[in-house]
Formats: C-alpha cells, structure tokens, sequence
C-alpha cells in the first residue's frame, strides 16, 4: 500500500478573524509553527502535536483552530472565507480544500486557546460550516461579492503571512484576546449593504449601523445569500440580551428582503432558544407569532408585515425576550425543519454534493443541538442541491437545449434524446414529453479510445437525486494504466431495451473496432444486448469477460466466508492452467459445492488463463475507480448539471493526463511508466536465471530458476520470443515481455523493446490526450429550442412529502390492537396527541407557514 502524502500546515498565534468583511482570516505574527500532518491525523493529533511542540501541555488547551479557507479560483485570483475547526470532520473539510484547490497548497490556522481548567458542562453552539467552492468543473463557478481577492502573482503561492518558523512566548491566542473576534459578530459597517443601495435607518438603531438577523453570523448570511436563500437584510437594530444565553433579540423596524428570510429568522431563533412558538396568522402580508406558552406567563410575540411600496418584511411589534422556560423533553425541534436545515448544511453541500446523509445530520444536531430525522436531512440536501445547481424538475427542460449547446461547442459531439409521450385523458398532450433515454460522448472520447486498450469496461451506478435512474458508463484504459469514461447514457434502470440503447450506440458511435473485450457483470439485461443478432458484439467482432468483483460478490452471496472468497478470485487471476488447477483444488476440498456454482460460469468469461489474452491483466470493471476519481459528487446532482460535469471533469482529465506524457515525452521516455516500472521489476529477478537456447532463430527457449519466484512456481519454463508466449502466462495475457522473456532477450542480445505492444508507448498515450476539448460556449448563445417541454416521469420520483412509504411485508405481528389507546409521539403519554401535548404548550399551529 502506497504511503500517505505527508504535508505542512502553519499555525499562527497572532492575527484576527473578521466577519464583517468575509475576508477570512488575517495573520499578523512572523513567526507562525510548522506542523507536519496526514490524511489521517485527527483533531486531537493536531492539538497535542501543537501543545508538545510549545511545551505547554497541560497548561494551556487549543479550543479551536480559524482555518483560512479557499472559497474559488478565479484565473490569477484566490478569494477566502473563514472556517471554524473543532473537530475531526472540520479537519476533513481542510483536507477536502487543499486536494480541490492545488493553488494553495499550505493550509494555515490561527489557534485560539484557554487555560487548562475543567469546562463547563453547557453545551455551546458555534457556527462551523462555512463558503467552499462548487465540485463540479464547468458547473459552477460563480465567485462571491465581497470576498478578499488575493493577487496570486505577488504572493508566493498564494498565502499570507508566511514567514520563517519559529516558536516564541506566548504562542496562543488567549480565548478573551482581542485580535480574534468572536464567533457570532453583529456587523457594524455597511460594507456588505452596498450592492445593493444605501442603508434604511430604522427606529430602535441609535447609530444607524447595518446589523445582521439575530442568530447569524454576518458569514452564515452571506453564505445563505450567496445560494440565493436570502437577500441582503438592511436597516436592523438589534440588542444584546443580558444573561447567560448570549443570544440577539428582534427591534421594532427590523426589516427582512422577503419573507422567507423574516421565518428563517424566527425559527433560528426559537431553535437557539429551545422554545415553540405557534403561528397566529400567516399570508402574503402578515406573520404572527406567538409563544406556545402565551398566556401562561410568557409574553413573547412578534408580529411582521409586508411594506408594499419597498417590497421588504418589517417587524412591526415585538415583545421579547421569552420569559418561559424550555419544558420539551423531545431531541428534535419543529422549527428545525428541511427549510432551516438546507440555509445551514448548503455551504457542506457546494464543497461536496455527494455528502452523506448521516455527516450532514450529525453537523446539524452539533450546530443546533436538536436531532432532525434523516428523511428531513435528505429533503433539506436536495433542496440544497437545486438551489446550487438548478431545480430538479426543470432541469430535464434544459437538457435539449444542453444538446444544442455541446453540439454547436464541440462538432461531432454525439448526443440521442429519447423522450415518450405525455397521455392526458387518453390523449397525446404535443406540448410536453416525458424524458425516456439519454446517450452521450464527445470527439476527443471517440478519438481517445482508439488509442487505448482494445477493450472496454460497463457499467451502472445510481442516481441519488430527488427522480431515481441510472447512468450507464463506458470506461476504457489507456497504456499508463489510467481509466477514462468514454460514453455516458442516463435511463429508467438496468434493463435489456436500456443496455440496447446505450450498446448500440457506444458501438456505432465509439467503439467500431473489432475484436474488442466487453467487461461488464452478469446482468441479464447486459447479456441480452450483447447477444442481439444486430448487435455486432457477437464474436469474432467481440468477446465478453466478467468482473471478478462482481462474480465474487455473487458467490459470497451463497457461500459465507472470506477464505473460500479468496480462493475463488486468486482461480479467477491465475495466468497458468496449472495454477488455476492449484486454487481450484483447495477450493473443492473446502467444499465441492463451491466448484460446482463456479463450474456453471463458463471458463472464459471469468478466468485469465482461457481469455486469450484479451484482458490486457484487467479483471474488474473500475466502475468504483471511475466515479471516485473522475465522476465524484456527479450522482447526487440534477440532470442538466450532471451532463454539464461530465463535460468539465473530462476537459480537466485530458489537460492533466496530456500535459503528463508530453512532460514524459519530452525527457525522451519511450514507453509509460506503468510499464517502466513493471520491466524494472521483472528485471531485479531475471537475472538469476539460466537460458537454454533450442533454435538458431534465437526464438525458443527454456529458462531454469535457480531460486524460486513468487508464491507459485514451475521451476522451468518455455519460453517463445517469436510467439511471444511463457509458461508463466504472464507474456501473453500483459502483452510486454515476462521476467523469463527478458532472461531471454539478454541471452541473446536482442532488445526487448520490439515484444511490447504498441500501446504502452508514450507516444499512444500522448495521443489518448491529444485531442482536448473547447470552453463551452455560453448559454445566452446557444440555439433556441422550441420542441415540447421535457419533464421528468413522475413514476421516477423516489419519495413524496411527507412519510416515506413502507416496503416491510406485514404479518400478524404488524396488526395493531384496536382497543389499545393512542400514545403522544413526544411523550409516550395516552390521552392526546404529538399537535396537543402539553410539553410543546397548546394544540395550536406551530412555525409553519
């Protein structure tokens, strides 16, 4: 296994984290702390190494790190927001950054620090999730009004305040330092008012400053701004509130940019003070309030209305602060609902759309300190999700017009839409068309595979967004090792008619060569395209393999035990019948029955020794590798900004990979470095070999080990130069000359060069990239489209508001007792419900709207 990229982080102990700006962090000591760190090392790792390396553990404790985090790249600008680290997923946020902006590539902290003393036992809630840029190439970009924009030209690599290291006293920063501003500022400049006209001085604001809603940071904002969930709010005057919640209450005259922003508001707010409150009155002019315990000794009350003539939400009575006390004994909170969660998780959501559930839910109940379900999780990401990257219905709309665009961008582009008919009271509706299939490549795909292996690995992988699917994938590999999706198709799921429409145009589109290996799984619907009459994948145009992977995990799936699993793929790898006979003879005497599952799967299609070298070595599909490394995030995304990443994501992977074998090219390499490196190796061995010659064509020979090589030996071995054939197998099945084939070369003084196919030379590699692709033109300029409106198939779509629905088969143990009285969801109690439980105070209309 290889070894974990080791890198440098800079901690700094003197500098200011400024919220007001959204500047991120500025640095103003000289002498900040060289910490060497992994992938791997955790927040306590990073604590202690800092502490130990000050000599001050035990005396002092880091609370948090101020990461200086990257927000976009813009041409030969870097612009930064802060990010608040105090933990071990905030530390895996830093790692994410550095691997998506290589421009930055020496993360730098401010620590900020508290004697050493035993903390209190309440919880407190910081805002931790801030701004990082968009994952998808091509996609997004947009940058952010405001941001600090560094000169990358006149700052070495882009950081500031780097300086040489050192340590001196007094390297924390002490929590009540004043360089370091706390994490929830109310902002007192109108800096980020000014895009958008002059500040509204409002009663209740004796100095006329712009002040944030209570409970954000001016960066939450900003971030919920930037993803277009809330507007600028102007004209606030808020106040502090004496005690220990250290929370802001609502002013008289405070004013939201719409409606949405004034409940987001109220709700973070109820959230933060862990109350309910009830809706009196809601409708396109008017909000109403009340505490769930109004009447009963708490006062609180706010009422909002719409100024028409302005167009903005104005608070126009307030009595507050609560004078109740929490009485809920529920972890989940009904103001926190999917609308809150998504302002909150869609900074985590940019930076990666393919973010699990259970880190986003497990964010939210740290920020917040209530517990949401996962279902409201979901529903908040995919709101995230198409307000970053367009909306989930109208993005099928925007596909035809997406095919136009790519065509006119990259002539030859090959793009088949498939749609199927809308039907409204058994009549064809002309004007709208349900989306069916879609198949894709572009030019430099086309020309890049017949550069490549001549074979080609297929695939389907879900979709995760709000309307299910699959995308079909086509992965080829170049002579350096390298996989390369060269088609995509996305259909209903994995069917013959799907496998049809994507295999016969890969094959009329792509790959026309004949010959060619297909390695896919045992998917009937696979089997039933390949085996078509029309087909062409019928050999001798074409021959089909198995993934191992996938035939392992069929065979796990009768037969328990990773013993007998192992045997059965190190069968499937054997180059040699010998060998494949060693595995398989250890596998019976486990248990006959194994032999007999295998024994139904014909030879040829899972085993290397009968392939006939076709595999080139290569015995999975790579559809995990594929979309890990190339197609990452891109499942969880609508359709339209799917299509577009993979158009992104394939222009950065062929200016990557190309510059790399022109680089090589251009040392006077000849062949790729997977191969070097494999004949290096062969080489270390070859030379403990003794060669008989048996022609005078210096073509036939037997090679003796002197010292046994490998787990599994023959002791000799035949070896044909002009046949290029071993024993070993390993010459025929890599297609590059074997440990004993080299032996042989060097007996005979011919170069081994000439029995190494063709496309593990550099310059086929090189030509794989050769062809790049073109900066897409932009949408303004696309032909118009006037066909009917595609719409997504609403049988497609995964799950409906509300609760999922059940897919247990019932049984009698599922039939509930009529006679057994209801129990209230929150308390367990009988005798009322979870709308009227006294915990939550009253029956009436909670923060909804």
């Amino acid at each position: 296994m290889a070894s974990e990229e080791s890198f440098v982080v800079l901690v700094h102990h003197r500098g200011s984290v400024n919220r007001k700006t959204r500047s991120g962090v500025k640095f103003t000591d000289k002498n900040p702390l060289c910490i060497v760190v992994t992938s791997t090392t955790s927040y306590d790792d990073l604590v202690s190494a800092v502490l130990m390396k000050l000599g001050l553990d035990g005396a002092k404790r880091v609370k948090k790190f101020f990461y200086r985090i990257p927000v976009t790249v813009l041409q030969n600008t870097v612009k930064y927001d802060c990010f608040t680290i105090n933990n071990d997923e905030d530390l895996q946020v830093m790692f994410l950054c550095r691997r998506q902006f290589p421009e930055v590539r020496t993360p730098e902290l401010l620590a900020r620090s508290r004697p050493a003393v035993a903390s209190s036992s309440i919880p407190v809630y910081e805002p931790v999730v801030q701004h990082v840029a968009s994952p998808s190439f091509a996609v997004d970009l947009n940058g952010t009004e405001g941001d600090e924009v560094v000169e990358r030209e006149n700052l070495p690599n882009a950081l500031v305040g780097v300086a040489p290291v050192g340590v001196g006293d007094g390297f924390l920063v002490d929590e009540e330092d004043d360089d370091v501003e706390p994490d929830m500022i109310d902002d007192d400049s109108a800096d980020d008012i000014g895009a958008t006209g002059p500040a509204l001085e409002v009663g209740g604001s004796s100095s006329g400053t712009q002040q944030y809603p209570p409970h954000f940071s001016s960066l939450d904002l900003d971030a919920m701004r930037h993803e277009g969930v809330l507007g600028h709010a102007v004209g606030f005057g808020a106040r502090d509130v004496e005690g220990t919640t250290g929370l802001t209450e609502f002013q008289v005259g405070q004013q939201f940019q719409d409606k949405d922003e004034a409940l987001l508001s109220v709700k973070t707010y109820s959230i933060r003070r862990g109350v309910q409150y009830k809706v009196v009155e809601s409708d396109h002019r008017r909000y109403v309030g009340k505490c769930s315990e109004f009447g009963n000794g708490c006062t609180w009350l706010i009422r909002l209305s719409l100024r028409k003539r302005k167009g903005i939400w104005e608070v126009k009575r307030y009595n507050g602060p609560h004078t109740c006390l929490a009485t809920s004994i529920s972890s989940d909170h009904r103001s926190l609902d999917y609308h809150v969660i998504s302002a909150f998780i869609m900074p985590m959501v940019r930076a990666d759309a393919s973010v699990s559930i259970k880190v986003l839910l497990n964010a939210t109940a740290a920020h917040f300190g209530f517990r949401p379900t996962y279902r409201r999780v979901w529903m908040a990401k995919q709101k995230s999700i198409a307000l970053i990257y367009g909306d989930w219905d109208e993005s099928y709309n925007d596909l035809p017009r997406w095919v136009l665009g790519v065509q006119m961008t990259m002539p030859g582009s090959v793009v088949v839409l498939k749609t199927s008919p809308v039907r409204v009271g058994g009549q064809v509706d002309e004007s709208q068309a349900y989306f069916h299939r879609l198949f894709w490549t572009f030019p430099p795909c086309i020309e890049a595979f017949r550069h490549c292996k001549p074979l080609v690995s297929i695939d389907g992988t879900h979709l995760y967004g709000k309307y299910g699917g699959t995308l079909l994938i086509a992965i080829a590999q170049d002579g350096n090792s390298n996989i390369l999706p060269v088609a995509f198709a996305l259909v209903e799921g994995e069917n013959a008619e799907s496998w049809t429409f994507f295999l016969s145009h890969l094959r009329q589109h792509v790959t026309p060569q004949p010959g060619l290996l297909v390695i896919s799984d045992r998917h009937n619907g696979i089997k039933a395209a390949l085996e078509a009459p029309d087909g062409g994948w019928l050999p001798p145009s074409a021959y089909r393999a198995f993934c191992i992977r996938h035939v392992a995990a069929n065979f796990a799936l009768t037969f328990k035990g990773k013993d007998a699993r192992r045997l059965l793929v190190n069968a499937a790898y054997a180059k040699t019948e010998v060998e494949f006979d060693y595995w398989f003879d250890i596998l019976r005497s486990e248990d006959p029955a194994m032999c007999e599952w295998a024994n139904r799967i014909d030879y040829s299609l899972w085993t290397q020794h009968r392939d006939e070298g076709r595999r080139f070595g290569h015995m999975t599909t790579n559809i995990s590798e594929c979309v890990n490394s190339i197609l990452k995030g891109v499942r969880n995304l609508p359709v339209a900004s799917l299509v577009k990443a993979t158009y992104g994501r394939l222009a950065e992977l062929f200016v990557r990979k190309g510059r790399e074998a022109e680089a090589q090219m251009g040392t006077g390499q000849q062949f790729s470095q997977h191969l070097v490196k494999c004949i290096e190796a062969n080489m270390k061995t070859a030379r403990c070999f003794t060669v008989t010659l048996y022609d005078r064509d210096n073509s036939e020979f037997t090679v003796a080990e002197t010292t046994p090589t490998g787990s599994f030996s023959l002791g000799t071995y035949r070896v044909s130069l002009a046949s290029r054939t071993c024993d070993c197998g390993y010459f025929q099945a890599l297609h590059f000359p074997c440990q004993h084939a080299l032996a042989c070369c060097a007996y005979s003084r011919v170069t081994w060069t000439s029995y190494v196919h063709s496309v593990y030379q550099i310059s086929s590699v090189f030509s794989v990239y050769r062809m790049g692709f073109t900066p897409p033109i932009p949408e303004g300029f696309w032909p118009p489209y006037d066909g009917p409106t595609v719409i997504p198939d609403p049988d497609k779509r995964r799950a409906r508001e509300g609760r999922p629905r059940s897919t247990r088969i019932r049984t009698n143990m599922d039939e509930a007792d009529l006679n057994r009285p209801k129990r209230c969801g929150l308390c367990r109690q009988p005798g009322h419900t979870r709308r009227s439980c006294p915990q939550v105070g009253g029956s009436s209309q909670t923060g909804h709207h």
